[in-house]
């Protein structure tokens, strides 16, 4: 088997992961719960930041589950679990609930999708004939 299907669950599982919290973030807090809460963090334009947040977890997220865009998509995943990680989990030590421990992992995860690409089982792989 090529080792390269390994990346297939890990891109499958954290696309999913990523799906549903943007999802959550969108449909159960809303544009302005979601918002509400990064300007509790202080983060500017936080509307502007609460839409982008929800779409590239949705959007990513969605790449990640069809292995299309797959390395620019994990990048900015990744990028939005270090700002997590900064803004919120860092101080709650490293155990969830509160902790950097989910969020660490999928950070993890995004790094190595960037560094592996999606796969042989991905539109990337099928529109380039190789991942």
């Amino acid at each position: 088997m090529d080792p390269g299907w390994g990346v297939l669950p890990l891109r499958l599982v954290i696309g999913l992961v990523f799906v549903v919290h943007g999802a959550q973030k969108l449909l159960v807090f809303g544009l302005a719960g979601t918002s509400g809460f990064l300007a509790s963090l202080g983060v500017p334009l936080p509307q502007v930041a609460a839409a982008g947040l929800i779409a590239v977890e949705i959007v990513g997220g969605l790449a990640l589950v069809a292995g299309a865009w797959t390395r620019p998509a994990a990048a900015l995943l990744a990028a939005d679990m270090l700002v997590a990680i900064l803004t919120v989990h860092a101080r709650g030590g490293f155990f969830v609930p509160g902790g950097v421990e989910f969020v660490l992992t999928l950070l993890g995860g995004c790094l190595a999708l960037v560094g592996l690409g999606a796969g042989p089982w991905s539109v990337d792989a099928a529109s380039r004939g190789k991942d």
